[in-house]
């Protein structure tokens, strides 16, 4: 099968943005999924082909460079491609550029191709139709381990709500940035933004439980754990961030 990169475009709007008319990261680690969705569906290897056959991606990391976020009712599109297949896994690149072309993100992910029952990794070879990839990275990265926390200056709690599930039925990929980023303090908060994120990711979270993000915080970048709390106590994801001041 041949490949290409797809291009989708979206307008930013209102209600996507945070006070600071940015849009929210979120929303834009939504727009990440819904052009993969599309991408993979159009590859013959989507949610219909996976359903089928009981299979489902898993997302395993990501790697953002946030250059700049886009503004309210600004004009986006975004490119996205598989830059690497492994034999359990896949690498997808994403750019984000503004309507006149400036380079806005950079980001890259690694997909696992689990089986849905067994809630096991699978082959890629064995398991879909062949396909090419388009050997091109917007960031070099092997994806390297997270270190643990040498400490915790922060702690900030939250449930899993049923809005916070997906369709495999765990907590959706784009929600455990968002815990990250609401667990430092709400000043620096209003006066940063993230410039470069590494997000691991571990565990499912499943709903109604209750999440501790233990946070250490050295001057512009935060590490984040995101626990899962209870008798199954377990670590769902890490998240390690840049920040940069507004």
């Amino acid at each position: 099968m041949s490949i290409y990169k797809i291009e989708k475009e979206y307008l930013i709007r209102t209600y996507e943005c945070d006070k600071n008319e940015n849009l929210r990261l979120l929303t834009l680690m939504n727009i990440f999924q819904d052009v993969a969705d599309t991408h993979a569906s159009d590859m013959g290897l989507g949610l219909e082909y996976c359903l089928s056959n009981r299979l489902a991606w898993v997302g395993s990391n990501y790697e953002l460079q946030v250059l700049r976020l886009p503004k309210m009712h600004e004009k986006i599109k975004v490119f996205s491609w598989p830059a690497v297949e492994k034999k359990l896994g896949a690498v997808r690149e994403f750019l984000v550029v503004s309507e006149p072309g400036e380079i806005l993100i950079k980001a890259s992910s690694q997909w696992i191709l689990i089986d849905f029952n067994k809630k096991r990794p699978v082959s890629l070879r064995d398991n879909l139709p062949i396909y090419q990839i388009i050997p091109e990275r917007v960031i070099e990265t092997d994806f390297p381990k997270l270190e643990n926390l040498g400490r915790i200056d922060r702690q900030t709690d939250f449930c899993v709500r049923f809005d916070d599930i997906d369709l495999n039925n765990h907590v959706n990929n784009a929600v455990y940035p968002l815990w990250a980023t609401e667990a430092v303090d709400n000043n620096f908060r209003t006066t940063h933004n993230p410039e470069y994120l590494e997000i691991s990711f571990k565990k499912e979270g499943l709903l109604g439980e209750k999440i501790c993000v233990e946070t250490q915080n050295d001057g512009n970048i935060t590490l984040h754990s995101i626990k899962a709390l209870g008798e199954n106590e377990r670590e769902l994801a890490k998240v390690r961030i840049r920040w940069k001041s507004i």
